[in-house]
């Protein structure tokens, strides 16, 4: 069904999913932003969606009236209900008594069919769940998806029954869509599951889906396509949430490393594409965290050897009081100068990476306890502005490969 638009039909149209509108006979029926014609909506929208059960006379006046001091709040419940009564007859719908009550409780009375959003959504579900052919299955899936546009009534978040029904239809979106992935990689249909990933990760952001979008891209050997993905998916994380990879996204990463075929070419050639470009040289070497991983984890294997002293360091933007700031765009422009300030202040060997909001990582390489302070306060010269009451606090560890995890050399040593 997807999104509902405005078309001929004697049915009252309901969408749930996302910003609430309602349709009758292809006109959308308007609601100013006066209190009297939001709790219209908020009637409306209760009633509508829970037609068979009904809603308490308590449940009403809660959610339209609040902690409101009313001296009648049952005379301003029936003052809501009369006005919502007009305004429907205004909008063209036919004479009837479309909201009824019954002992407490008030029902849409049925008087003209509803099509909603939501509802379809779940039997959509139900049916998938029940259909034996898995072609028809997948089908009925994908059409549930499709219905699904957004979280339930997204503007009133913070309203409980509204929050309690967010939940459920979000986790119903990410089972219908996981089952909808299974039967596509069952099928080959990389394409579709590609398009499949990039609208959950529309419809649903920052809840993984590019993972589906990357293992498509990677089944369909558009390598390429997939570590700019992946690139891009690390960077919002950061930026938005402050989060690093999730386990599965890193794992399609070292996956892409191995499928990755490139053409026969010389040792030349080779090396000249791994080198950095010029204008990257300056200051220290920055990568996405999985990089970092990878290159700390290489260190511990090197100093099985000896010869070599690393220290890790965690550099945390911080307020004048000494404590992690917030999200907020202060933070978010504090970090980028943060990053700029770390680079620029440690040497061409070692590394940084972003950890967070206001987060870095440094490897320090061959470097000693002394000198790591030295390049705290190159950092502080370097980020601190003026009067600036924010600050860095810097945490540092020196990195050491375990006894139990050094291995013995293979073979016979060599006199």
């Amino acid at each position: 069904m997807g999104k509902i638009t405005e078309r001929e039909g004697k049915c009252l149209q309901v969408q749930m999913f996302g910003s609430f509108s309602m349709f009758w006979d292809g006109k959308r029926i308007n609601a100013s932003a006066k209190s009297s014609e939001s709790q219209f909506m908020y009637l409306m929208q209760m009633l509508l969606h829970n037609r068979e059960e009904g809603v308490s006379r308590d449940n009403l006046e809660q959610v339209l009236f609040g902690d409101r001091d009313i001296d009648d709040i049952h005379h301003a419940l029936r003052s809501v209900i009369y006005n919502a009564k007009r305004k429907l007859k205004a909008a063209g719908l036919p004479e009837g008594k479309h909201i009824i009550q019954k002992k407490g409780v008030y029902y849409w009375s049925g008087s003209v069919p509803v099509e909603e959003d939501a509802e379809k959504f779940q039997e959509l579900c139900r049916k998938a769940d029940a259909e034996t052919n898995a072609g028809k299955r997948l089908q009925l899936y994908l059409e549930a998806c499709q219905c699904y546009t957004g979280d339930f009534l997204a503007n009133q978040a913070a309203t409980l029954w509204v929050a309690q029904e967010t939940k459920k239809y979000r986790g119903m979106f990410c089972v219908c869509v996981e089952k909808a992935v299974a039967l596509l990689r069952e099928e080959g249909d990389f394409r579709q599951m590609k398009e499949l990933g990039m609208y959950a990760a529309q419809i649903n952001p920052m809840s993984d889906w590019e993972t589906v979008t990357m293992e498509a891209l990677m089944s369909m050997g558009q390598y390429e396509e997939a570590q700019k993905l992946y690139d891009d998916t690390v960077e919002m994380y950061f930026r938005e949430q402050g989060l690093r990879p999730s386990d599965r996204l890193m794992k399609l990463f070292n996956d892409l490393g191995s499928k990755m075929n490139h053409q026969y070419d010389t040792l030349d050639n080779i090396q000249k594409s791994l080198e950095e470009e010029a204008e990257d040289f300056d200051g220290g070497y920055v990568c996405a965290y999985p990089v970092f991983l990878g290159i700390y984890r290489m260190m511990v294997r090197m100093m099985e050897r000896g010869g070599q002293s690393v220290y890790l360091m965690l550099c945390r933007v911080v307020d004048s009081k000494g404590n992690p700031m917030k999200d907020g765009t202060v933070l978010d422009e504090l970090s980028i100068r943060l990053g700029d300030a770390i680079r620029m202040s440690v040497r061409h060997s070692d590394v940084l990476s972003k950890y967070g909001k206001g987060q870095y990582l440094v490897l320090l390489v061959n470097t000693t306890r002394e000198n790591c302070s030295i390049i705290q306060k190159r950092i502080n010269w370097n980020f601190l502005v003026g009067r600036q009451r924010t600050g860095v606090r810097y945490y540092v560890s020196s990195v050491i490969c375990s006894p139990d995890k050094a291995k013995k050399p293979f073979g016979k040593e060599i006199k």
